[in-house]
């Protein structure tokens, strides 16, 4: 049986491939990855095939002879925009005959009144559409997302948040090899919530505070304050309010989420957070 991993070379798909190299071998990992030269040097000695989103042809080239697929979602900003992308994708595995695919997706994708899940539920309606058996690996938060807040706790500073509500942080690693677990399962669900333990900022701050010795104090200011302390570091209006955006998804309640099914997945538990942070410090 073959398998397959698409954006092969992100942060997420390399440790995916590991991953799931260790559990079926590399003989049976494909890489998939628009940008072909660079996926040989991370991966010597893999099938690698050029395979690009946007361009429909290529990725059912890619698929062909392959019977599962760990498809992770795209980053907007691209040629064509991420839902006609990620359909372009299903297109393809249908054509390829492509028995299973794993998709990551957003938390509660199919309900979520975030911005941010509106291309993730239209490419799991594709899934479902084409008939592809599948899982939707609907990932909370990653840890990473936060290096800018943990980068500043380092530096002496007490770092600055402006949401309510929580997050599953967990780090990107625990998701990628959770994802690469249940591609190669024999009986994986259909749906799986993955995140951390649930944790406000004031919590994510007490972490930083014990990983890395310093006095610092996480500090909730207003949505209007923290664009400002943005642009302070010199990031221009419209970067400073795309930054703040991040958090909207926290404050919103659509991470708000409490769920063991990632520490299942992984058959271990999640990374203990200060352990996280630090690892995340450390690069």
């Amino acid at each position: 049986m073959k398998y397959a991993v698409t954006a092969a070379t992100g942060r997420f798909g390399q440790n995916a491939v590991k991953e799931l190299s260790k559990i079926i071998g590399k003989e049976n990992v494909i890489l998939i990855n628009r940008n072909v030269e660079k996926a040989k040097k991370l991966f010597p000695g893999y099938e690698v095939r050029e395979g690009n989103y946007d361009e429909p042809i290529s990725m059912e080239n890619a698929f062909q002879g392959v019977d599962k697929v760990l498809f992770i979602s795209s980053q907007p900003g691209g040629k064509v925009s991420r839902a006609q992308a990620q359909k372009n994708v299903v297109n393809a595995l249908k054509k390829a005959n492509v028995k299973f695919v794993a998709y990551t997706s957003f938390p509660h994708a199919q309900t979520s009144k975030s911005a941010l899940a509106n291309d993730h539920r239209l490419t799991e309606n594709a899934i479902k559409e084409a008939g592809i058996a599948h899982a939707f690996l609907r990932n909370n938060w990653y840890l990473e997302n936060e290096a800018s807040f943990l980068q500043m706790g380092k530096n002496g500073q007490d770092p600055l948040y402006w949401t309510n509500n929580n997050a599953g942080w967990a780090l990107e690693n625990d998701y990628s090899e959770a994802s690469a677990k249940v591609l190669a399962s024999e009986n994986a669900k259909e749906i799986y919530e993955f995140a951390g333990p649930s944790r406000s900022y004031e919590e994510l701050g007490k972490a930083l505070k014990e990983a890395i010795g310093n006095d610092i104090e996480a500090k909730q200011v207003s949505k209007d304050e923290y664009i400002k302390f943005l642009e302070g570091t010199g990031l221009d209006s419209n970067l400073a309010k795309m930054f703040a955006s991040f958090e909207d998804p926290i404050d919103d309640g659509s991470l708000n989420e409490e769920t063991n099914e990632l520490a299942q997945a992984l058959n271990r538990p999640v990374t203990p957070l200060v352990e996280a942070i630090k690892i995340i410090l450390d690069k």
